[in-house]
């Protein structure tokens, strides 16, 4: 697809707003959401990313929220984990949603999983073939499975704590991230695994895509859905290795299919940073918006981009040990129109029907008087949950005007954050991380 339309440089403020309008911002929110409003929005996303903490809520529901309001998360349920689901998980970013039609463009990175993997007799896959062939035998004979259901059965145990699988899980996830198993739905966040041909269609399986096109189709569909970015943004939406990357996205702006521009201020020292434009993009001239980003949103997820778009450095420290947090457990960023002004850590109390702010800061330079929109925000999301009362606790320097807002006083924060959420790791670690890059560059 060539275009004509030729933008030579834009502004950093010009950037944000593409980039905001590209994810579905700035738009007026529906008064009813329903199945299509959320197949559009997870179209415009192209990947979903799964995330198992559910300490306020689960990271997945959180994107449509912030683009649509309030939805019955049941809806999304049934569209991604469904009977007749028109999307599927894969390792696309990380563990992610797709929609059902792209996941024949990852079929060069399971081809690349399972020639490492084979060929490196070290391995655990080359040492457990027999394993991998009764795990492929036990679904073929019963049917889609969840990993503790033939746990169960055949006295597999978890070698360890949560962070150890079993065999059985441990084989599961080999083969699906070998393309050969899938996931035929969760019941309670866990997966359920079948083998492709239970799931997909024949016409779906038969769809063969080398590397090359799958990364010229993925990055195509990642400048659509980032508006503009640098290499780095683009290759990251789909986590793809950035070196081969590069070479795909000049090659597509030769075509032009995408457009390459110059941001002001998006600097690498004293040297432009390569970018890149959709030539579908729409400009704003401003985005009206109000909304909490999971810390896994587009928006926010690669940290160099945040920083560089919204001059927002952001960390989640569900991995420090609480004394040595200082934001809080999973603070959110808010969004007001183009800007982060604040983030915080929010906890739904289902026991006691409270949804609590155990943090809110504020972004440095960010004009003040924002308090009444982050109210409204709130009360909405607390309706959306189905809590009643706000508490706010004696952290941040937001946290007062919040409370004052919402007319009552602070309440002591703990010393320390509360008991950390378990973490389903299948949805945070891949069997091989290192193999990122090796399989393209």
């Amino acid at each position: 697809m060539a275009s004509n339309r030729r933008v030579e440089k834009i502004s950093a403020a010009q950037a944000r707003r593409i980039a905001l309008a590209a994810q579905g911002f700035g738009r007026p929110k529906p008064e009813a959401v329903g199945a299509r409003q959320l197949n559009d929005t997870l179209h415009r996303l192209g990947v979903l990313q799964l995330d198992s903490v559910n300490v306020f809520e689960r990271s997945h529901y959180l994107p449509m929220f912030a683009r649509l309001g309030a939805y019955d998360r049941a809806d999304l349920d049934r569209l991604t984990f469904g009977r007749r689901p028109k999307y599927i998980e894969y390792w696309a970013h990380v563990a992610a949603l797709i929609p059902l039609e792209s996941w024949p463009l990852w079929r060069w990175k399971m081809r690349g999983y399972r020639d490492k993997w084979l060929n490196d007799p070290t391995h655990w896959v080359s040492q457990n073939t027999e394993m991998l062939d009764w795990l492929r035998a036990e679904l073929a004979a019963k049917g889609p499975q969840q990993a503790g259901k033939i746990e169960h059965e055949t006295g597999s145990k978890r070698k360890g704590g949560w962070w150890e699988w079993s065999d059985v899980k441990t084989g599961l996830e080999y083969l699906f991230f070998l393309g050969e198993v899938v996931s035929a739905g969760r019941t309670r966040f866990e997966r359920t695994y079948a083998l492709a041909e239970q799931v997909l269609s024949p016409e779906l399986l038969g769809i063969e895509i080398d590397r090359h096109e799958a990364f010229r189709q993925l990055l195509v569909a990642a400048t659509a859905a980032h508006g503009v970015g640098t290499v780095r943004d683009l290759a990251d939406y789909f986590r793809l290795p950035q070196t081969y990357s590069a070479g795909v996205l000049k090659e597509l702006a030769e075509e032009g299919a995408i457009l390459p521009v110059t941001v002001e201020g998006w600097n690498r020292g004293s040297r432009p940073l390569t970018a890149y434009l959709h030539p579908d993009a729409r400009i704003p001239r401003r985005i009206d918006a109000t909304a909490l980003l999971s810390p896994f949103d587009p928006v926010v997820w690669e940290r160099e981009r945040a920083l560089r778009m919204f001059d927002f450095h952001y960390r989640i420290e569900i991995y420090t040990p609480a004394p040595k947090r200082i934001y809080g457990y999973y603070t959110l960023p808010v969004l007001l129109d183009d800007r982060i002004v604040a983030r915080i850590d929010l906890k739904s109390d289902r026991q006691n029907g409270v949804l609590r702010v155990q943090s809110a800061w504020r972004e440095p330079g960010q004009p003040a008087g924002y308090e009444g929109r982050v109210v409204a925000l709130l009360r909405e999301t607390a309706a959306w949950q189905g809590l009643g009362p706000i508490e706010v606790m004696d952290r941040g320097d937001l946290a007062a005007g919040l409370a004052a807002e919402l007319g009552q006083a602070v309440l002591p924060a703990p010393r320390f954050a509360e008991t950390d959420a378990a973490m389903d790791v299948e949805v945070r670690l891949p069997p091989d991380s290192a193999l990122e890059e090796s399989l393209a560059d």
